[in-house]
């Protein structure tokens, strides 16, 4: 039977290969699944020792994840140490990672089919069939960013 260290391992296994299959650090992965499991605040430090990695990349990884809401950088009085708590609804949060990575892979398409049409005139036909696709994949997936879930 497995010990505790050896299931937490593999649960920042599973956090860290969802967050690869859409794009992202495994990493990112690892801090959420480290906040989830302990159930509070967790210094940059504490981080880097319950991840492996240093706090400079746990620093960096932190940024997206603020940006994504994912995360709170919060400081505690009479201490000098950066803070990081899990913000938010698991899967609200996954939906909002997921939704950002196909618009930013939209906009490139349309951006790249834009460049090729202005090089390869003769190409017009087949591109305006790939970005009305592109399009419709565009309003799905707005249609998702909306969408209120359960």
């Amino acid at each position: 039977m497995p010990d505790s260290r050896e299931v937490h391992e593999r649960i920042l296994d599973i956090f860290s290969d969802v967050a690869a299959s859409i794009g992202y650090s495994p990493l990112h992965g690892k801090i959420i699944g480290v906040l989830l499991i302990k159930g509070r605040p967790m210094s940059l430090q504490d981080l880097a020792k319950e991840t492996g990695y240093s706090a400079s990349m746990i620093s960096l990884s932190l940024d997206l994840l603020d940006v994504l809401g994912i995360v709170k950088k919060i400081k505690k009085t009479a201490d000098r140490k950066l803070y990081i708590e899990f913000s938010g609804d698991l899967l609200e949060c996954l939906k909002k990672a997921f939704v950002m990575k196909l618009e930013k892979s939209i906009s490139a398409s349309l951006e790249e089919f834009g460049k090729i049409r202005s090089q390869n005139p003769g190409e017009a036909k087949a591109l305006d069939v790939l970005e009305n696709q592109i399009k419709r994949l565009d309003s799905y997936v707005r249609m998702l960013a909306e969408m209120n879930l359960p």
